[in-house]
């Protein structure tokens, strides 16, 4: 049957990874040949729909500015036909992860026990376990990060749950700190195994500035030199990071702000305070160009 993607209640939408170059090729799946397969949908409330399996197909057919989506309605619970959907699912593997959301949402919001877990998806106890642990021991902003696809769901399983198992505040820090910089999976393994083995001022270093760490990791690499053997050229990487999440946090107070609107006095303090941070770090740049060159 077709529905208005209106219609359609996401409320599962969380417990998949976006996957931009998936949805990318969906498009254009999407634009030569049509919808070729619908979506699973099971009888919400009133005139709505709970989207169960096809939330990336959704996505794609918003984008392309269609208005309905064919699906296949469920008659089941949505706790069964979340079962049914992930058995059903043969688009790509799932991450564990994202297994572990999934068995999360039918064991706190569904009331399903680790055997009925274990039973559905025809896994041992030990199984839903493990999964269950990923998700109970990472910090809710660094698996937000994991299903916006910003953090990749290997790196997440290998290195920061047992960054999160020791210390979950710095886990929370570090992804924090990368910003929107993709991290590969070399670079992650560098970063957990830097912090593993560091002492404390080390760790902090690591996830306080882990871009600026990896790029001197990177240029030690070159040199063959300890990054760290220096403790001044520490401190300098150190400083550096401070000026770039100082410069972040001004330019987003700046883009919250109508500057034209603030009085004759303050524009005039904004542009002197602008200047002396040009000059300072302009002299900042110049003594940096040096060494480069």
């Amino acid at each position: 049957m077709q529905l208005e993607l209106g219609e359609l209640d996401l409320r599962y939408a969380s417990l998949r990874i976006s996957d931009r170059a998936r949805a990318q090729r969906l498009v254009a799946s999407l634009c030569e040949v049509g919808q070729q397969t619908p979506v699973l949908v099971v009888r919400g409330e009133g005139d709505r729909f709970v989207l169960i399996d096809g939330y990336a197909r959704v996505d794609a057919l918003r984008r392309l500015a269609h208005d309905v989506v064919e699906a296949a309605v469920l008659e089941l619970a949505e706790a069964e036909a979340l079962v049914v959907g992930y058995r059903l699912d043969n688009t790509r593997p799932r991450s564990a992860l994202e297994e572990g959301w999934l068995l999360q949402e039918l064991r706190e919001h569904h009331g399903l026990t680790l055997d009925d877990l274990a039973r559905k998806l025809d896994r041992s106890k030990s199984w839903v376990s493990r999964r269950l642990a990923l998700v109970r021991v990472l910090p809710v902003s660094v698996q937000s990060a994991v299903q916006s696809g910003r953090v990749g769901a290997q790196i997440a399983t290998k290195y920061l749950v047992p960054l999160a198992r020791a210390n979950a505040a710095q886990c929370d820090r570090l992804v924090k700190q990368l910003g929107d910089e993709r991290l590969s999976v070399r670079n992650a393994a560098r970063l957990y195994d830097a912090w593993r083995k560091g002492d404390a001022e080390l760790r902090t270093r690591v996830v306080e500035h882990p871009n600026l760490f990896l790029l001197a990791q990177a240029a030690a690499r070159d040199d063959d030199v300890d990054p760290h053997a220096d403790k001044e050229i520490a401190a300098v990487v150190d400083d550096l990071g401070a000026v770039a999440g100082l410069c972040v946090r001004a330019r987003g107070r700046l883009d919250k702000h109508d500057i034209s609107a603030a009085g004759a006095v303050q524009r005039r303090t904004l542009i002197s305070a602008f200047g002396h941070a040009r000059a300072a770090f302009g002299s900042l740049s110049a003594r940096l160009e040096e060494e480069a060159h």
